[in-house]
């Protein structure tokens, strides 16, 4: 969702699509957090499966999930609003900023208005997607993320792999200090939580209070996490699902400017797709690509590999 966005306007076509008919629920997804008032807007015509604009601003705002960390002993990378003396070990990050396009080496950019600077942690990027329900967190599962650099988003997100297993130990501090933030902040339904796992231990990167990308690697035909969602909120029983094998997906973009997209068509393990005609910057998400596997490092090779040979589709029309 872009800066400036007209309530109005949004009001206006979900009202027109859904005629008549009065919604069961209206979930949202990323985008929102730098305007939670549009989820404001949004819950004054309807019924909302999700957190609330009050949680958003509690969670996505840097300064006060700082703090919060703090008072409840969970490690978080130092954050500050000035340029750090040394900013050669520092990122800088749009407040409520998604999908990593937003963070930058704290020593390419100076303070700008939003952006805050977060200390470089090392180690593995891990995400843990939860199920919040009166005050608890249940993990449904855990991924490793990578990112995809382009030369103006060195930390693009790239894709993730559910991962098959995970030390035990790190997963039950992971579900405490979830436990205790949504205690806290009130979080409900599907959200998820950014680590880094490194030889510091654990640190608490970011929390998502909405579904994110990590979804597709968990949602099944036989366990449909929307619905596992939409339980959570209304206070009705959740089931966590158990999975067999690994899953991964991957987003594939455009390396350069297309003036009219083309008709493709799209192979099987392939959504989010691009429509034919559309105008894309180079840069631009071109869809999300899947693949399956017996373990976690040959389902994320798969999927990699499968981001490159869907690639051809397009670059083959612009040779």
């Amino acid at each position: 969702i872009s800066q400036g966005i007209d309530c109005e306007k949004i009001i206006g076509i979900l009202s027109r699509l859904m005629g008549d008919e009065k919604p069961a629920a209206l979930l949202y997804g990323s985008g929102f957090e730098r305007q939670p008032e549009v989820i404001d807007a949004l819950g004054r015509v309807f019924p909302l499966a999700g957190n609330s604009a009050d949680t958003v601003r509690a969670i996505k705002d840097p300064a006060n999930l700082s703090q919060l960390c703090r008072s409840l002993d969970i490690p978080h990378p130092p954050i500050q609003f000035s340029l750090p003396e040394k900013p050669e070990g520092w990122l800088t990050k749009l407040g409520g900023g998604a999908g990593g396009s937003h963070v930058r080496p704290g020593a390419t950019r100076p303070a700008l208005p939003g952006y805050s600077f977060q200390k470089r942690m090392s180690g593995r990027s891990i995400s843990a997607l939860f199920l919040a329900q009166n005050g608890a967190a249940r993990i449904i599962g855990v991924s490793r993320q990578w990112s995809s650099p382009s030369p103006t988003s060195p930390f693009r997100y790239g894709g993730a792999v559910r991962l098959m297993r995970f030390d035990r130990q790190k997963k039950m501090q992971m579900g405490c200090w979830l436990d205790k933030l949504t205690r806290h902040c009130g979080l409900v339904g599907l959200c998820s939580a950014d680590f880094i796992d490194g030889s510091e231990g654990l640190h608490l990167i970011e929390i998502n209070p909405r579904p994110g990308a990590t979804l597709d690697i968990f949602d099944t035909d036989s366990a449909p996490l929307l619905i596992e969602h939409l339980r959570a909120v209304r206070g009705e029983r959740i089931e966590v699902p158990v999975y067999r094998g690994a899953a991964a997906a991957a987003i594939a973009y455009t390396s350069r400017s297309i003036s009219c997209f083309p008709d493709v068509k799209w192979p099987n393990l392939t959504a989010d797709h691009q429509r034919p005609g559309s105008a894309l910057g180079p840069g631009d998400p071109v869809c999300t690509v899947l693949a399956h596997a017996r373990s976690a490092s040959a389902a994320e090779r798969a999927v990699k590999r499968r981001v490159n040979q869907v690639a051809q589709h397009w670059k083959e029309e612009f040779q």
